[in-house]
């Protein structure tokens, strides 16, 4: 790693397939910033055990979120490519943060005012969720956590954390700050809503030439001087907005014209991807072995950074 350059982490869970939502609002930016920072990034499959709890769909969506990383370009010569689950600090570091964290503090996080607004049954581990996020990130003395706008709490509850922690114990903890990244939050889905796998709207990144068809031939079309709004806002993440300007103009109110080139310019950009992607797929032994060396990697920086807290603490004896 570059001691020059700056610590960025980032985490998604293995909960399904990407969609080309997630790979403009974040992915692609994590490609690009392999060259500027020292990068992590980390299958959170801890946080995924609040949702999923299905053994075999577990093992299966950390390998394809695997997958999926590589086949976008994240590049682990560059950057270290691992599994929550394969650094025990990550646990270990969570609890002593709970330890400091106070209820009623915790009871502010959106993610458990949402679950408690919908009246959905809270597990401990949604509630907890905020001091395992601060531990992730705090291990690995991150300066920079990419987020949407709408998880940046997540980010001043680990700086919160870390400055009670600095305050009680002594000074250890960097202070990361939130890259809000742009777009995140306004890519729309085929019904006009924000894309999302849980509305069931989106274009899946890996996409075969059949589904790209079925989903932008289903996109909403509302017009606004012939141009039907949600296919110009999706068409314009694959072709600059002056050059499309010229064929909106040209095919004002010709709907089904419209997105047949938008279909055009979607599978070609999902299609090298894709390629890459089923290449990946037929030896899983490399992807697993990339796994594993980058949790070795990411162990040595956190078992460093979890020797100093237990000393901090006081329950390094010997």
């Amino acid at each position: 790693m570059d001691k020059s350059q700056k610590t960025l982490l980032s985490g998604i869970q293995p909960s399904g397939r990407p969609h080309i939502g997630n790979y403009f609002g974040a992915m692609k930016q994590f490609v690009e910033m392999q060259s500027s920072h020292d990068c992590y990034f980390m299958i959170v499959d801890y946080h995924a055990l609040n949702t999923i709890q299905d053994a075999k769909v577990m093992r299966q969506n950390i390998l394809d979120l695997a997958i999926d990383y590589l086949a976008i370009g994240l590049d682990p010569k560059k950057s270290v490519i691992f599994k929550q689950s394969d650094v025990a600090a990550h646990t270990e570091l969570a609890w002593i943060f709970e330890t400091l964290t106070t209820m009623p503090y915790l009871s502010r996080a959106h993610a458990y005012k949402d679950s408690e607004a919908k009246n959905k049954e809270i597990s401990v581990g949604v509630f907890n969720y905020p001091m395992l996020m601060a531990a992730d990130i705090l291990l690995y003395n991150t300066d920079v956590v990419p987020v949407g706008a709408d998880q940046k709490q997540h980010v001043e509850i680990t700086r919160d954390t870390a400055e009670k922690f600095n305050r009680i114990y002594g000074d250890i903890f960097k202070l990361p700050e939130a890259h809000i990244l742009a777009n995140v939050a306004v890519i729309p889905g085929i019904d006009g809503r924000k894309m999302s796998k849980s509305y069931g709207n989106t274009i899946p990144l890996f996409s075969t030439d059949e589904e790209i068809e079925k989903a932008v031939m289903g996109i909403v079309t509302d017009s606004s001087g012939g141009v039907p709004k949600n296919v110009y806002e999706i068409h314009k993440l694959f072709r600059s907005e002056s050059d499309l300007m010229k064929l909106y103009e040209e095919k004002a109110g010709k709907y089904k014209d419209l997105k047949e080139a938008l279909i055009v310019d979607v599978k070609k950009f999902i299609g090298p991807m894709r390629d890459r992607r089923d290449e990946l797929t037929k030896d899983s032994d490399a992807v697993l072995k990339i796994l594993r060396d980058g949790g070795d990697r990411a162990r040595k920086v956190a078992d460093k950074k979890m020797d100093e807290v237990r000393e901090k603490v006081g329950v390094k004896l010997y």
